[in-house]
C-alpha cells in the first residue's frame, strides 16, 4: 500500500503495468460500487477507522472486509463474479439489476471513455509497457522542430566535450520520439555545423601529457628513494676541517646524523652503508674527531678508524686529579684553575655514589673517580659536563667489577678502601704484571700482627701525593717526620682515600691479589719490579740499586 490510496481490489496488480487499476476518481467510485454488490446482499460490518488516506467509502469497506473476514470475503468475491455477466457496453447483470462495471478485460476503456472515446488495447501490442496516461498526466502535443535555431559559438564549442558526432554525421531526429533534433543545418537553411576546436584538442593533449610526465617523475623519485643508492659526496673532502663530537654508545645512524649536521657527509644512509661494508666499521668509538667537509661516506669511515682523526681528551692510568683538571682547562679553553674550582665547590652534584661520600681528611673528594679513558671534550663545553661524564664512567666501571660486593671478603671496610688499594698498586707498580703482587704487598703490610711492618705501609707514593710530586730520592728522616694523614710513614694503615685514578688492570689486581707472601718490592730499572718476602732480601736489593746508580754517575 502507498500513500496514494492504492489497495487490494477485485483485480490483482498487473505485473507489467505500474498504473493498472488507477482510473482516477471515477474508477475508484466504480470499484466502490462493485465491491458493495458482492454476494448479492449489502454487507454490514463494523465501521473501520479512517486511517488510509483519501479513499472512497467502497474502498475502505472492501479493505476492512478483506482484513477482518478474509475467507468469507474471498467466497463472496467468487460468488459475485459468477453471478455477473457483462454486455458489450460494460453493463453487468447482478442480483439487484443492471450495474455498469468496468470490464476486467478493458480496464481503461470505460474509465477513460469520457476523455477521448475508445482507447486502443495496448496489452496486445509491443507498446504494452507504455499505456495511455490519465488526463491529469497527459502532456501536450510536441512542438514542431525549429529550423532556424543556432547553438551559438559557445554551445558549438561544448559539443566536442559533450560527445557529439563527427563531422558529417547525421544528428537529425528519426521521428520515433517526437523529440527535437539538430539535423543538417545546411539542408535546412541554417548555419553550417561547427567543427571541433583545435584548441580543445591541444588542451586535452597537454593535460594528458602533463599527467604522464607527472606520474613518470614521481615514479622515478619513488624508485630512487626506495631502491636507488643513497646521496653521497665524492672524494676525501674539500679541505675545510671540522670537529665532530660522537657521544658514548652512539650507533651508525647517530654517528651519521652528527656527521651530516657538521657538513661532513651528504646522507646518513650512505654513511651507514659504508660503515656496514667496512669490516672494522663497528669499532668506531665515541670521542672528538677532526674531519673535513663534503667527504664521501667511505672516506669518512676510513678516517674515523684512523688514530689521525681522533682528537679526544685522553686520561692516562694513574693520573692524579690535579693533572686531569689542567688538561680539561686547556681543552675547553677556559682559565687555568677553573675546573679545579668547580670540582671543589660542586663535587656533591657530580654523581658520586653514596659510598664515596662523607670521608674525612680527603685532599680531593673526586680523586679516583676521573676514570682513565678517552673523552669527547671540546671548546665550548662546560667543565662540570666533562667531570660528570668521567664520574659516571668510573661509577659504572666499579659497579661492573663488583667493588662493593668483594671488599668485605678481602678484609677491607667497604669499596672505598678497595679503590684506595687499587690506587696504591697503580702508583707503585711499573707494569701490568706487577699489580697483583703489589696488591698482595699492601694487604700483607696492613695486617696488624705481621712481624715485618706491624701495620705500616711506608709507601713513598703517598708522601709524593701530598706534595704533588714524583720524587724517588727521599730521606727516611724526612718521611718519618712529616705529619699528614696521607703520609704512610707517619700514619699506620691506609691513607684517607685514593691517591690517583687507577686503571682496569690495577683494579683487577686489587680484587684478585697473589698469595705468595710478598712484603717488599723495588724497581731496579724503573720498568720492572722485584718482590721479596723478608726485610733482609729487600735490603740486599736496595744495595744493588744504589751501586748501579753510582756507576752511572
Amino acid at each position: 500500500m502507498t500513500e496514494y490510496g492504492r489497495g487490494p481490489g477485485s483485480e490483482p496488480w498487473h505485473p507489467e503495468d505500474p498504473w493498472y487499476g488507477d482510473g482516477g476518481w471515477e474508477g475508484q467510485q466504480a470499484q466502490a460500487g462493485q465491491q458493495a454488490a458482492y454476494g448479492g446482499q449489502p454487507q454490514h460490518y463494523p465501521e473501520q477507522p479512517q486511517h488510509y488516506g483519501e479513499w472512497g467509502n467502497g474502498q475502505q469497506a472492501a479493505y476492512g472486509q478483506a482484513q477482518q473476514y478474509p475467507q468469507q470475503y474471498e467466497q463472496q468475491q467468487h460468488a459475485g463474479q459468477e453471478q455477473q455477466s457483462y454486455d458489450n457496453n460494460g453493463w453487468a447483470n447482478g442480483p439487484h439489476g443492471q450495474v455498469q462495471y468496468p470490464d476486467p478485460a478493458d480496464p481503461y476503456g470505460q474509465q477513460l471513455a469520457g476523455y477521448g472515446g475508445e482507447q486502443p488495447d495496448y496489452y496486445g501490442t509491443p507498446d504494452a509497457y507504455l499505456p495511455p496516461a490519465p488526463p491529469s498526466r497527459r502532456q501536450g502535443e510536441p512542438e514542431p522542430p525549429r529550423t532556424d535555431w543556432d547553438p551559438g559559438p559557445d554551445q558549438g564549442e561544448h559539443a566536442f566535450f559533450a560527445g557529439g558526432g563527427d563531422e558529417g554525421e547525421d544528428d537529425s531526429d528519426d521521428g520515433s520520439g517526437g523529440g527535437r533534433g539538430r539535423g543538417d543545418r545546411k539542408g535546412r537553411g541554417g548555419k553550417p555545423k561547427k567543427r571541433r576546436s583545435g584548441m580543445a584538442c591541444l588542451v586535452v593533449v597537454l593535460i594528458f601529457g602533463g599527467g604522464v610526465s607527472g606520474v613518470g617523475y614521481f615514479g622515478y623519485q619513488f624508485y630512487q628513494d626506495r631502491y636507488g643508492p643513497a646521496p653521497d659526496y665524492a672524494g676525501d673532502g674539500n679541505g675545510e676541517q671540522v670537529t665532530v663530537v660522537i657521544p658514548k654508545g652512539a650507533g651508525g645512524y647517530v654517528i651519521g646524523q652528527k656527521l651530516k649536521a657538521a657538513g661532513v657527509i651528504l646522507s646518513v644512509d650512505a654513511f651507514v652503508s659504508a660503515q656496514s661494508s667496512d669490516p672494522n666499521g663497528k669499532s668506531i668509538q665515541d670521542g672528538v674527531y677532526t674531519l673535513e667537509k663534503q667527504m664521501s661516506a667511505e672516506s669518512a669511515v676510513e678516517l674515523m678508524l684512523s688514530p689521525d682523526s681522533r682528537d679526544n681528551l685522553i686520561i692516562a692510568e694513574g693520573s692524579r686529579n690535579t693533572a686531569v683538571y689542567a688538561l680539561i682547562d686547556k681543552r675547553l679553553g677556559v682559565e687555568e684553575g677553573t675546573t679545579a674550582g668547580v670540582a671543589k665547590k660542586r663535587y656533591m652534584d657530580l654523581g658520586l655514589p653514596d659510598w664515596a661520600l662523607d670521608h674525612p681528611d680527603l685532599k680531593d673528594p673526586l680523586e679516583g673517580f676521573l676514570y682513565p679513558s678517552s673523552y669527547a671534550a671540546s671548546e665550548g663545553q662546560k667543565p662540570e659536563t666533562v667531570l660528570k661524564e668521567m664520574v659516571a664512567r668510573a661509577t659504572e666501571k666499579y659497579e661492573q667489577m663488583g667493588l662493593e660486593k668483594k671488599a668485605e671478603n678481602l678484609g677491607l671496610d667497604g669499596p672505598w678502601q678497595l679503590l684506595t688499594v687499587a690506587s696504591l698498586a697503580q702508583a707503585e707498580g711499573t707494569s701490568h704484571d706487577d699489580f697483583r703482587k703489589m696488591a698482595e704487598v699492601v694487604y700483607n703490610r696492613l695486617k696488624p700482627g705481621n712481624s715485618e711492618t706491624y701495620g705500616s705501609l711506608e709507601f713513598d707514593s703517598t708522601y709524593n701525593y701530598v706534595k704533588n710530586q714524583s720524587e724517588i730520592d727521599l730521606s727516611i728522616a724526612e718521611l718519618r717526620q712529616y705529619d699528614n694523614p696521607y703520609n704512610t710513614y707517619f700514619v699506620k694503615g691506609l691513607p684517607p682515600g685514593p691517591i690517583d685514578n687507577p686503571g682496569e688492570e690495577a683494579l683487577k689486581g686489587a680484587l684478585n691479589p697473589t698469595d705468595d707472601g710478598w712484603y717488599y718490592f723495588i724497581s731496579l730499572d724503573g720498568k720492572t719490579s722485584k718482590f721479596t718476602k723478608t726485610l733482609a732480601e729487600h735490603e740486599k736489593l736496595v744495595r744493588e740499586f744504589n751501586a748501579s746508580r753510582r756507576n752511572k754517575d
